[in-house]
């Protein structure tokens, strides 16, 4: 393994929040002033995770939708922060001079394009998950943070968390024995049919050009816009990259940094009955040259096995171990129970994850060492995960040749590793 990898499995310390009066006791040649490139959504949780520590700003932020920018810089104002300038346009938080690191929260489709901007430009980046869309795109990311010398992390938070460090360490030093199988699932409730609206106009103060950016041309309709993009091929892969990438992204840590020799998948939409597009059921399975790891998800199901809502199982000689937000368990096998120590983990109240995150990530940019979900792991975590889709769409069993980073012998699906940039946007 190189000294890359061996860095990218090292766990992170917690963070501690700051308040504003804190911030401000910060040197002003520490202080790292951050671009919020994405407004909706996820933002609010990673810029908080940001602000948790005192020598970060929101100096600058940038949406497509006044909207967006408005609800930002009204809860940036109840947090006693300074009201940061906004902008429409990415490239003019690029631009700035006084910007240390973007932050990009936008939807899948407008990962890989500012990303790359921003490493060109010579700032640093953290990306939410998954990297891109495609392997290609993902591929692209990651080779510009190597050939700008950038320091990247991915927004896979549970990478930075302390009982799922202690749950990959039990894995790596053989307290289950030998692993032969992963298994990944997520049974979710919170999925719910959103129903057909028809195309529309799109809102007051939105520049729904900017929003599809290198995306198709498409008329405006509520559904594919805010949140539910996730649900339609031109954005998002669906669950399989959504929730599919935090799972699979600790099964993978475990496991090592092996690409699988095959994927086969399977699902579609058997109880969701609206104009969404990507599975509601999906079972993706890996052939991993030493195990098999298997990816599962239903929506509108309560609970999932061993009443859970998602999990990552592994299932070894010796016991198998059980891991989800709320903490692990390991259980011996049968005839293994006088020899291995059975034991229970919850994880603390108060463990701010995502603040640890940002914490190592911000350690890099000043370290300039490789964060712990730099863009080697993020890219392999979110490739593994997208072909699973590739797998489904193209309706075969698909053998991946790793070195060429391709499928052998299938055309229909190599074609679905990359897309079609809408004019003017190309990849760089």
């Amino acid at each position: 393994m190189s000294d890359w990898s061996r860095r990218a499995f090292v766990g992170a310390s917690l963070a501690v929040p700051a308040s504003a009066a804190q911030a401000a006791a910060v040197a002003p040649s520490d202080r790292v002033r951050i671009g919020l490139i994405g407004c909706g959504g996820i933002s609010v949780a990673d810029s908080n995770a940001f602000m948790a520590h005192p020598e970060c700003d929101i100096a600058a932020i940038c949406d497509v939708d006044d909207a967006m920018i408005a609800k930002t810089h009204e809860r940036l104002q109840k947090l006693g922060r300074p009201r940061p300038g906004a902008v429409k346009d990415y490239r003019r938080i690029i631009d700035r001079k006084d910007i240390d690191v973007c932050l990009i929260c936008t939807p899948d489709h407008w990962h890989a394009l500012p990303a790359i901007a921003a490493f060109q430009a010579g700032k640093d980046a953290y990306v939410e998950k998954p990297l891109a869309t495609t392997v290609d795109e993902s591929r692209a990311v990651r080779d510009a943070a190597r050939r700008y010398n950038r320091i990247a992390q991915m927004g896979t938070h549970w990478r930075s968390g302390p009982h799922y460090a202690e749950a990959v360490e039990m894995v790596r030093a053989g307290k289950l024995g030998k692993v032969r199988q992963v298994r990944c699932f997520a049974y979710l409730d919170w999925v719910t049919d959103c129903g057909n609206p028809p195309d529309s106009a799109p809102p007051a103060g939105v520049d729904y050009d900017m929003w599809l950016g290198p995306a198709p041309q498409r008329p405006f309709n509520k559904n594919r816009f805010h949140f539910n993009f996730r649900w339609f091929w031109d954005y998002a892969g669906g669950l399989m990259t959504d929730w599919g990438v935090h799972l699979i992204n600790i099964a993978l840590w475990s496991m090592g940094p092996e690409w699988p020799k095959s994927v086969i998948s399977s699902g579609g939409k058997y109880v969701l009955q609206d104009n969404t597009e990507t599975p509601d059921t999906q079972i993706t399975v890996y052939d991993f040259p030493s195990y098999t790891l298997i990816w599962e998800h239903q929506v509108q199901c309560g609970l999932g096995p061993d009443r859970r809502e998602h999990a990552v199982v592994w299932t070894g000689s010796d016991a198998t171990l059980i891991l989800d937000t709320s903490g692990w368990e390991l259980i011996a096998e049968p005839k293994k129970r006088n020899s291995v120590v059975e034991m229970r983990r919850r994880s603390q109240a108060g463990e701010n994850i995502r603040a640890a995150h940002a914490r190592n990530f911000l350690d890099c940019v000043k370290s300039r060492q490789a964060p712990v979900e730099n863009l080697d792991v993020g890219h392999h975590v979110s490739s593994v995960a997208m072909l699973g889709n590739v797998a489904l769409r193209s309706k075969a069993r698909i053998e991946w040749d790793a070195a060429a980073g391709r499928v052998a012998g299938n055309e229909q699906a190599n074609a679905l590793l990359s897309r079609k940039y809408r004019e003017p946007w190309k990849l760089a």
